[in-house]
């Protein structure tokens, strides 16, 4: 029997990743949609008052999630029970990057790699952070926060994409169908993005400077985007993990193994 299988039989847990993916990825996307729709039906004009009084038709993300019940609450358990899951995850694609040799700038490929995982982590800490510091408990500091986690999430998503073109295309090799696969949507939803997060800081600082109406509609709606891209890219490993487990032994070892 090999080392591999008694792992597995002597697991008091086990989970298979696509599962997981869904789970981790699930919460914050329902969160999302489920803060933003009963803004709209039950708190329409709070969530959507502007500084200026223009006329507004969508909450921002801050709104939505932070300045009123039940959505505050829901908003707060889906992030805190996707948190852990997503700290075990940035663990799991350090070893996916470096299960591979780069050849002579390995050293290099491995640094990167960390820092890759190092960008996750703080992404998920600012994001439980700015979770509960709402805008209103203190303005500045979950403004710095949200900078933390848009930063950390957009090199994140670069050094990644940089990392799995690298990584799988050493020493003349070629991406598999699936690695394509997953590479291609990572560079589509990151390219989206960045895009639309730009576009959004542009239609932000004109609303600011104009007040015209209509205007922070479209930067709440840009808000949304980027948060659906950003949790899309996330899922993305569900392609890179397809066939692996996370396992809990009656040693107390946590890990991943391929399932079949």
């Amino acid at each position: 029997m090999s080392s591999e299988t008694k792992q597995i039989r002597s697991a008091l847990f086990q989970l298979s990743f696509p599962f997981m993916g869904k789970i981790v990825c699930g919460l914050p996307l329902f969160a999302t949609f489920f803060c933003v729709l009963w803004s709209v039906l039950f708190d329409f004009e709070k969530s959507t008052a502007t500084h200026c009084r223009v006329n507004n038709y969508l909450p921002s993300i801050s709104a939505a999630i932070g300045g009123f019940t039940p959505q505050r609450y829901v908003w707060r358990i889906c992030i805190a029970f996707h948190a852990a899951p997503r700290l075990m995850i940035a663990w799991a694609y350090y070893n996916f990057h470096t299960s591979v040799h780069a050849g002579k700038h390995n050293e290099l490929y491995k640094a990167g790699a960390a820092l890759t995982s190092l960008c996750h982590v703080v992404e998920v800490t600012a994001l439980v952070g700015l979770t509960y510091i709402s805008s209103l408990d203190n303005h500045g500091l979950h403004e710095t926060l949200f900078i933390v986690f848009m930063a950390s999430s957009l090199v994140y998503m670069l050094l990644t994409i940089l990392l799995f073109y690298w990584g799988r295309s050493r020493n003349g090799s070629f991406l598999t169908l699936e690695e394509s696969r997953s590479f291609s949507w990572k560079q589509r939803l990151f390219l989206t993005n960045i895009s639309i997060f730009l576009f959004s800081v542009y239609v932000f600082f004109r609303h600011n400077w104009y007040c015209e109406p209509g205007v922070y509609t479209i930067f709440a709606a840009c808000e949304y985007t980027v948060v659906v891209t950003n949790i899309c890219f996330h899922y993305t490993a569900v392609l890179d993990f397809r066939s692996q487990k996370f396992l809990l032994t009656g040693s107390g070892d946590m890990g991943y193994l391929p399932y079949t």
